[in-house]
């Protein structure tokens, strides 16, 4: 085992995972219709502008135009790999939780916008429990998690 492992936070990287979950989501879901609307854009030609300003002739405006399109889309490209392989990683952990254990993390991590009191007193609602237990129950859910994905 490397030693760099022993000196990771897995906690706060496990935490960090479960925050990033529904952005990857988001990229993996939209980035073919950005990639499309892009290219679109692309292929079409751009109208011209009247409001008065001079214009100045740039002869390589559209290879400029096209060259900074396919920048744009070879970052989208590039950025659905990684979130890939981020859900690749990820899923399998998320799998092995319970249907219980995987409703504590989402509340307390994946509910943006979502106060953790908020999240405590639905857990406590759901499983009649008090707030110390649903901290506890959160612990433990979080350190098997990061077991699961980390390793010992």
């Amino acid at each position: 085992m490397n030693i760099v492992w022993q000196y990771l936070d897995k906690r706060a990287a496990t935490i960090k995972v479960l925050k990033d979950y529904n952005s990857m989501k988001h990229i993996i879901e939209r980035t073919d219709d950005d990639i499309s609307m892009i290219y679109d854009g692309m292929i079409s030609p751009s109208s011209p502008v009247n409001d008065g300003m001079p214009t100045v002739r740039n002869p390589q405006a559209n290879e400029n135009r096209i060259a900074h399109t396919i920048d744009k889309i070879d970052v989208l490209k590039e950025r659905l790999r990684q979130a890939l392989e981020y859900m690749d990683w990820f899923q399998p952990a998320w799998d092995e939780l319970t249907e219980d254990e995987q409703f504590v993390l989402h509340e307390f991590y994946m509910v943006e916008e979502q106060s953790q009191t908020s999240a405590v007193y639905n857990i406590c609602d759901r499983f009649n429990i008090e707030r110390s237990s649903a901290y506890n129950k959160k612990n433990r859910t979080l350190e098997r998690l990061t077991l699961l994905l980390y390793g010992k």
